[in-house]
């Protein structure tokens, strides 16, 4: 083994004057959604400014990339917010927290405009639903607590006293598929598709998306290399979305099938791609779930209610056990788990259908 001095020769030192030729940014190892914020940051205030480093830096600190999508979305509108009422983000008081909880109720959401220029949005959509103005305030206030935990002098946050909307865990806005529709959905994505292979992809991700209760985002981050086989098992290693670590998730042979078949021996890449290889991103896989849901006859929506689905649907099954589902669910509550079942039992046992069918039979008309 070299002796100290062999070892310092083997890193050649920059001569005087020149230390920082081809010195790297260690912005440069930040995760996309960091490095994408900072940049806009820095468009908008310059580099001299320190909140496009300080919010890029809390963003690549956020340990899932499902929350570092959600906080960097969630902040943008509140810089927006700040922006265009002549206040600098990192300048906000209490007042002018408060006063963004009220504009979030009242402001129209930005869309596209149909026949408009290429990326045209006006605000002309709905207010904030209830769960995007929660997530709004709450990458706020991460953001101040992530500044006073780095600031030597401390920050209070404004938003400490900003009321949150009240959210309700066992309500979900998202339309429920029955077995039936999922089994008529299913069958569309394998049928119905003029393209084979955009066909055998849409085919592979539904099943293995309903089958290993996965979220999309879980999904679209996997690669070939990560299937594998164990104790006679076809598995996934994904990275968990939600606290870091991995995970192993066995695929069922009617998903492996699917899945083979479209992947068709190719053995390394993104699990699901583009045509070109790229990684096929969450908006692809939103209008692929809509566009089959229409042909399907089915209400349309996007791919993150399909994970309540296979939960709802596993719970129903006879000598269904609930702390198997929870495991398979990836739930460390198991009120999680139960509030997909509550959902279900709410709607089939209501005793406003009993009450509809006496009074239906009361109103037909005697045929006697």
């Amino acid at each position: 083994m070299p002796g100290p001095e062999v070892a310092a020769e083997l890193v050649p030192v920059p001569p005087a004057g020149e230390l920082s030729t081809g010195v790297r940014d260690p912005r440069d190892l930040w995760p996309e959604h960091a490095r994408k914020l900072y940049a806009l940051l820095v468009c908008l205030y310059g580099k001299g400014d320190v909140l496009p480093p300080l919010a890029g830096a809390w963003i690549a600190n956020q340990r899932s990339d499902n929350t570092r999508r959600a906080y960097a979305r969630g902040f943008k509108v509140f810089e927006e917010f700040a922006r265009e009422h002549g206040t600098h983000p990192m300048a906000v008081k209490f007042a002018l927290a408060d006063a963004f909880r009220l504009w979030l109720e009242q402001t129209p959401t930005w869309v596209r405009v149909k026949g408009g220029r290429r990326n045209e949005m006006m605000r002309t959509g709905k207010p904030y639903s209830d769960a995007s103005r929660a997530n709004a305030l709450s990458a706020a206030s991460s953001f101040f607590s992530y500044w006073d935990k780095v600031s030597d002098d401390g920050v209070k946050s404004p938003f400490d006293a900003v009321q949150r909307p009240v959210m309700d865990p066992d309500y979900s806005p998202t339309p429920g598929y029955t077995e039936e529709e999922w089994a008529k959905l299913v069958a569309t994505a394998r049928d119905h598709h003029r393209i084979s292979a955009y066909r055998k992809r849409a085919y592979a991700l539904l099943l293995m998306l309903y089958t290993l209760a996965l979220r999309i985002d879980s999904l679209l981050n996997a690669r070939v290399e990560d299937l594998d086989e164990d104790m006679g098992h076809r598995v996934l290693h994904l990275e968990k979305m939600k606290g870091g670590g991995r995970k192993k998730k066995p695929i069922p042979p009617v998903a492996w099938d699917a899945l083979q078949v479209y992947l068709d021996g190719r053995t390394s890449g993104w699990l699901f791609c583009t045509s070109s290889g790229a990684q096929l991103d969450e908006p692809a896989v939103w209008r692929l779930c809509s566009a089959l849901a229409r042909r399907a006859g089915l209400p349309e929506r996007g791919p993150h209610g399909i994970k309540g689905d296979s939960i709802t649907h596993a719970l129903s099954k006879p000598n269904a056990r609930p702390d198997k589902v929870q495991a398979w669910a990836d739930h460390k509550d198991s009120r999680t788990t139960q509030r997909y079942n509550k959902r279900r039992q709410r709607l089939d046992d209501s005793p406003g259908y009993g009450l509809g069918a006496d009074l239906a039979g009361a109103l037909a008309p005697d045929t006697d």
